[in-house]
Formats: C-alpha cells, structure tokens, sequence
C-alpha cells in the first residue's frame, strides 16, 4: 500500500511496555491455568523483542507443530509448522523487523488462551519498508521508521499452556509511518538489555 510520511514526531518508543499489559493482569488474574497462559505470553513476547526467537519454540513454551496465520488487508500467509514458524522468526529477525512494541494495549486471558487489541510501533530500517508492503515516496533506506497500525490477536493454547498458534489480523487502513531521529532509534541489542532483567526475574505475585 501507499503511504505518505507523516509531518509529526514519531511516538514514543518504550520497550518496557512489551510485558506491561500481561504484567497487569497477572495482578489480578488467580486461575493458575490463565496465569500459566500470561507468563507463556509475556516470555514469549520479550523474547521475540530481544531477538532470542529460538527460544519462543522451546518445547516449554510452544507445541511441537504451531500454526500461524497474518492477515493483512485481503492477503492471510500460513506459517504451518515448527521449520515454518522458524522461518518467519528468522526472517523478520534478520532484517531487523522484530522491535515491535504496544503503544497501547487491552488483552483478555480465558482458559483456551488470549485475545488482545494492540495499537503497535514497529521499528523498521527504511530498506525494509517494502516487507511490510509499505511504499512511501522518498524513503531514505538508510533511515529509520516507526510504522504504527492497530492489530487484533487470538492466541489459543493446548492442555499443558503451551501456544498452538498465533492469528493475527492486522488493520492496514490504520498504519502511519514516522521518520525515526537517529537518537530515538532502538536497537535490538538495547531491547535485549532492558528485557533480559524482567526475563530474568522470578515472579512473586
């Protein structure tokens, strides 16, 4: 799709905002099947932030043939299967698609999994815009973009808490595109060192 740089400042970025909704609710949340599923949700989403997607598809957090699929607009890609899955990790980690971030975000936690509407900044490198089916006139490939659009997920998970999948529509009619100052770009490197700590943590509550 065709978009047109916006005149406004990028928003603010905050990696510690990755586990700030399934942290919320693990606050309140008592069912220890629904807490099982948060914790699997917020590993998972700090893992793929800091780059350690290997680890998303451990046998303790994702089943052994996981399913996804990424809606957007009128075209849904199918990722069916762990080498799958692993390919779509891959992928957007190495071209540096995986600093995603909730500007805002609502979820809801029931025993067959998750269900959560996010408004997402994604961090993406100017070169690889056209990944994302973004084409912006002028784009500088050697600058750095925030692309903002509001997605809807619905995770589901098998007996033991673990991801069977992921189904994710994203509103492409949503997105808006910022010019990245080089002082605001974030790094997966920085991600990792903010998030290893809240990995990391044993939690008490």
């Amino acid at each position: 799709m065709s978009l047109a740089l916006s005149e406004q400042p990028a928003p603010k970025l905050d990696v510690l905002a990755v586990p700030r909704e399934a942290d919320r609710l693990l606050g309140i949340v008592t069912d220890e099947r629904q807490r099982a599923i948060l914790e699997n949700f917020r590993r998972h989403a700090m893992l793929e932030v800091s780059g350690r997607w290997p680890e998303i598809l451990a046998p303790e957090l994702t089943s052994s043939h996981p399913v996804y699929r990424v809606a957007a607009g009128t075209t849904t890609e199918v990722f069916d299967g762990h080498d799958a899955v692993a390919g779509f990790y891959r992928g957007m980690t190495d071209v540096g698609l995986n600093l995603i971030m909730p500007l805002s975000e609502r979820m809801a936690v029931a025993d067959w999994g998750l269900a959560f509407e996010s408004l997402l900044a994604h961090v993406v490198p100017g070169a690889a815009l056209p990944l994302h089916g973004v084409v912006v006139d002028g784009v500088d490939p050697a600058a750095t973009y925030v692309l903002t659009e509001r997605v809807a997920n619905v995770w589901p998970y098998d007996a033991d808490a673990k991801l069977l999948g992921e189904n994710v529509f994203i509103d492409i009619g949503s997105r808006n595109l910022y010019l990245l100052e080089p002082g605001d770009v974030i790094t997966t490197d920085q991600a990792r060192q903010a998030l290893e700590p809240l990995l990391d943590a044993v939690r008490t509550n």
